[in-house]
C-alpha cells in the first residue's frame, strides 16, 4: 500500500488543487461545509488499499467543528501558548505549526495549523498545499519511528482552520469508547521530541 507519506510535493499540490476545486463545486451545489479526510489502512476504516482522501459535503459544520468556535478563537490561544512553550512543537514552517496534541487521544496525535489566525477557508488558502506537505512530512517522521501505521486525518475548516492527525497505533477499548476517557501511554512532550529528531 502506498502511503500519503510517499507523495512528492507535486502530488501533494495536486491533492490541494483537487480539494479546492471540489469544495467550490460543493458550495455551488448548496453544501456550505466540506469535511476533508484521509483514512489510511484497514484498521483506520480505509475502504481502498491505496492512500486516498475523501470529501464529505455537508449542509452545516458538524458538532465537533462547531464546538471549537466561539467569541474568542480557542485555536489561536492554543497555538500561541504551545509555540511560546515549545515543548510540544514538532516544527514550524511557511507560517504553519505542527504540534503534538496536548492531551492527545493516541500516541503521536498531531495538530497542523496556521500560526496566525487565517482569513477565510482553508480550501482557498495559499497555506493549504504547505499544510498537506507538513502532513506528509509528519507521517514520514512517524513511519521512521514506528513504521507504517494506520491513521486518520481530517480538516476542520471553520474559524482557525487546522488538520488533525490521529495515527492508530493502539486501539480504543471500553474506557475510551464507553466513557470518553482516552488513555495515551506516550506524553506529547516525548512524542514531539522524538518527531523533531526523526529522519524524513
Amino acid at each position: 500500500m502506498r502511503s500519503f507519506a510517499e507523495l512528492d510535493e507535486g502530488e501533494v499540490g495536486g491533492v490541494a488543487t483537487a480539494w479546492r476545486e471540489r469544495s467550490r463545486a460543493a458550495r455551488e451545489s448548496g453544501f456550505p461545509y466540506v469535511h476533508a479526510l484521509l483514512n489510511e489502512g484497514r484498521e483506520a476504516g480505509a475502504s481502498l488499499p491505496h492512500t486516498h482522501t475523501q470529501l464529505a459535503w455537508l449542509e452545516a459544520a458538524p458538532p465537533a467543528v462547531e464546538a471549537e468556535t466561539g467569541d474568542d478563537c480557542a485555536v489561536c490561544g492554543h497555538i500561541k501558548a504551545e509555540v511560546a512553550g515549545g515543548e510540544r512543537v514538532v516544527l514550524e514552517r511557511d507560517g504553519l505549526a505542527v504540534l503534538a496534541a496536548y492531551g492527545g487521544r493516541l500516541p503521536y496525535e498531531l495538530l497542523i495549523a496556521p500560526s496566525e489566525h487565517p482569513d477565510g477557508s482553508a480550501f482557498e488558502s495559499d497555506l493549504l498545499a504547505p499544510a498537506l506537505g507538513l502532513l506528509a512530512e509528519s507521517l514520514r517522521r512517524i513511519h521512521a519511528i514506528e513504521g507504517p501505521a494506520p491513521l486518520n486525518a481530517w480538516l476542520h475548516d471553520h474559524g482557525h482552520w487546522h488538520l488533525e492527525v490521529l495515527p492508530r497505533l493502539t486501539v480504543f477499548a471500553g474506557i475510551e469508547l464507553g466513557a470518553g476517557i482516552y488513555v495515551n501511554s506516550l506524553a506529547p512532550e516525548t512524542a514531539a521530541a522524538a518527531l523533531r529528531e526523526a529522519a524524513t
